[in-house]
Parts: C-alpha cells; structure tokens; sequence
C-alpha cells in the first residue's frame, strides 16, 4: 500500500507544478456552464481544405479538455489539421506565441494576461478551466472558509495565486490570514507527503495533486472546493484559471480555422467533462496526465467549461483580486476589452 501511495505522489508532482508555474499568479459559477453536447464534427472532405493549426496544451487540467480534439485529429476527423504539442511548462508556451511558432495554445489565465500587456499579440478565445484548487482535510471539522479560524494549513503557491485567492478568501469570511490561521508554506512534494501519510490535517492543493493524495490516504477528504467558496464569499465574477489564446495573426489570417477550433474544442471539453472511461484514457493517451486512475478521478474535480464570447468578460473581478494582491501578477493591469475575442 505504501509503495503505490508513494508512485502516485510522484506522478501527482510534475502535474501540479505545472499548475503552479502559471499560478506566478461545488459548482460553477452561474455564467461557467460546461459547454454542452453537440453533434460529432463533420470530417473533411478533402485533406487539402484542412487549415494546419499548431495547438499547445499544458499538462494537467489546462491541457484536459483537449485530448478528445486531439484524439480526433490523429483520426483525421477534425476541420483543421492540428500539430499538436503538450507542454510542462505555461513559459515554454509563451516563448513559442511570440515568436509565431504556436498558434493557438492553453495557458493559465494569468499567464495570459501578463503575456497581453507585455506584447499585446495574442486574443483570448476561450476560458476552460474554473478553480481547481481543494482545502483538503484528514477529518471532517471544516466545512465553510470560516471554520480554519485557530487551525494550520498546510499550504503550497506561496507567492503566487494560489496564495492570492486563498488569502482573499479567508478575508471575506472575516479571517485575518495573519492572525486567525496558521499557514505553513511548503512545496507541493512537501504538502502531498504531509496528507497522505497522515502527518498534516489540513491542507491547500491544487488538481490533480488534490486527486492523489484522497487516492493514497482515503481518510483525507475534498473539504472545501475554491469555486464554492468563491460564490459563498460574495466575490464578483467567474474564478476561472485556465484559458486558451490565439495569436492576432493568426486569427486576422484564418478566421475559418479559429471558429472551427472553438466548435471542436467545445465538443471536446463537452465529451471530457463527461468523465468517461474513454474520456479518461483520451487525457492519458494525449500526454496530459500520466495514468489512468488519476485521470479518472481528476476529471470530475477539475471543473472544465468553456466560456466564449462577452462571457469571457466576467473574469476581470477575479484579475481585479489578483491586481490588488500583486498588480505584477497580471502584467501591471487589467487586461482591456482587446484581450478578448468577440467576433
């Protein structure tokens, strides 16, 4: 049993990395429904109609909802013809758009805003991931942000936005972060091993790791999901921290294709979110997560939508709490009404 514990928190650490990089920054909201169902995208008639796309996905939940797309696309089955990388990294992305060897890519939400201001050469086309962080506990005392007054939290994404969000919300539960809650900072690694062996009560981490550590230690339960407790909080908006992007030329160029993206890309988050069997080995086969149990059990958690259009809008409250906490954490500023693709 040991032994499969620990094989699983070393398969959980470089997903939830990846997650933390891009963070250098219950039910959803009621605007970020998952995209719903539609019919199977028509083939090409033709090879040579098919537009090449080159679409980079993200490891872990950034990059899930993709791999029905991509599981199409070696099929032959997709309107454009996608070269496809899946990345560890959100800055080995970000590198690639400006220099014009990605077209379309996913990133975090607030990677993608701080690459906006920087550049101002990319859209978002659309939002893909809602929170995905767990307050997590060995127990069953903490049911509400406000009942981690006096406790310890085991907490990882010092610095970032997971400790952004977390101290916002403790804030508008009536919760000093300094004063009423002792948080104690570790690395991911540090924080899993702590939950599952049972050492830690409470803990703050992201999906998939979250996943892995009730998988390991079923005495740990998901206590409190951040997408709940930001809609309890009173908070504005949609708390969402994934997106895809697309540079500008390349939507000026092919339009067509970027409206056949969004369509198959809907239709495959829909398939996704659904958390099949096949949808789980799809996410596996893609290179997005590792193994299958994870796969399985991170879907239903990792809270896949896609949000398009003036929908996209509703996150500037969420980029207004990362702007309060560290204006460098989205570029300087608010992103304007550029950022966002509307057609």
């Amino acid at each position: 049993m040991k032994s499969k514990r620990w094989t699983a928190l070393a398969l959980s650490l470089a997903l939830s990395m990846t997650l933390l990089a891009g963070c250098g920054g219950g039910e959803p909201a009621p605007t970020a429904t998952p995209a719903p169902e539609s019919s199977a995208t028509p083939a090409p008639t033709q090879e040579s109609e098919r537009t090449e796309v080159r679409l980079a996905m993200l490891n872990g939940p950034t990059g899930m909802g993709a791999a029905k797309l991509i599981s199409d696309n070696l099929a032959g089955e997709t309107r454009n013809d996608y070269q496809v990388e899946v990345a560890s990294q959100p800055t080995d992305l970000t590198a690639k758009l400006g220099k014009g060897e990605v077209d379309i890519a996913a990133l975090p939400t607030n990677v993608a805003a701080n690459l906006y201001q920087k550049t101002g050469n990319i859209q978002m086309l659309a939002l893909n991931t809602l929170g995905v962080l767990y307050i997590l506990e060995n127990g069953d005392t903490v049911h509400s942000m406000a009942d981690l007054a006096g406790k310890t939290l085991y907490a990882t994404g010092q610095g970032a936005n997971p400790e952004y969000v977390l101290r916002y919300l403790l804030e508008q539960n009536g919760l000093d972060p300094e004063s009423d809650v002792n948080i104690v900072w570790k690395t991911s690694e540090e924080v899993q091993t702590l939950m599952a062996s049972g050492e830690a009560e409470l803990a703050m981490l992201p999906v998939p790791a979250a996943t892995a550590v009730t998988m390991q230690n079923p005495d740990v339960r998901l206590a409190l999901d951040f997408n709940d407790a930001w809609e309890e909080s009173g908070a504005g908006g949609t708390f969402t921290m994934g997106c895809v992007v697309a540079r500008k030329d390349f939507i000026k160029e092919h339009p067509q294709a970027v409206e056949d993206f969004l369509t198959e890309y809907a239709e495959s988050i829909a398939f996704i979110a659904e958390g099949s069997d096949e949808a789980a080995q799809m996410v596996v086969d893609a290179g997005i997560v590792p193994k299958l149990p994870i796969a399985k059990a991170a879907i239903p958690q990792a809270n896949l939508v896609c949000i398009t259009g003036s929908d996209m809008l509703d996150i500037n409250s969420y980029y207004e709490v990362l702007f309060q906490a560290d204006p460098a954490s989205i570029g300087g500023g608010i992103p304007d009404d550029g950022f966002f693709y509307i057609p």
